[in-house]
């Protein structure tokens, strides 16, 4: 999706963790590799965007690691809250304000069934914490640490 706004966009990254692995893709336009994510469309919450950005991209279902207050009523709905969140120069004029989220898949097969999306990413990988010292071209630190914590923590 294109830049909503021409100084800061929401976006939302989702540290995907399946049996002590973290799913992360190598990105085709910033040649980086990165957790699933992207965006928060106009039309909707940084929950729905985190879902979705998660099955276009590597076409599995998660659930969301986090709590849901008990505050939902009339006209309120309780989202998950991020783990983390933080902001992250894109260029010059341009940054985003990135929620972080850690999920589990739905399904026990997920690593059989993730798939690329090729349209975005030149691969799709699941690592464990000693592999993210391996990638070529290697990983941010902070994207790692994101990484290792959401490893750490998803059990």
């Amino acid at each position: 999706m294109a830049h909503i706004h021409e100084k800061i966009d929401f976006t939302v990254a989702i540290f995907v963790v399946h049996q002590s692995r973290v799913l992360v893709i190598h990105h085709k336009k910033l040649q980086k590799w990165l957790p699933l994510g992207g965006h928060i469309e106009l039309d909707e919450d940084p929950e729905q965007a985190a879902l979705r950005e998660t099955k276009e991209e590597s076409g599995i279902d998660v659930d969301l690691i986090g709590e849901r207050p008990p505050t939902t009523g009339p006209g309120t709905r309780a989202l998950i809250g991020p783990r983390f969140l933080d902001i992250h120069r894109i260029n010059e004029t341009h940054e985003h304000i990135g929620m972080i989220y850690f999920a589990r898949p739905k399904n026990q097969n997920a690593a059989a069934q993730t798939t690329l999306a090729q349209s975005e990413h030149n691969a799709i990988r699941w690592c464990t914490s000693q592999e993210l010292d391996a990638l070529d071209p290697p990983m941010s630190d902070a994207v790692k640490w994101y990484s290792r914590v959401a490893i750490e923590e998803v059990k």
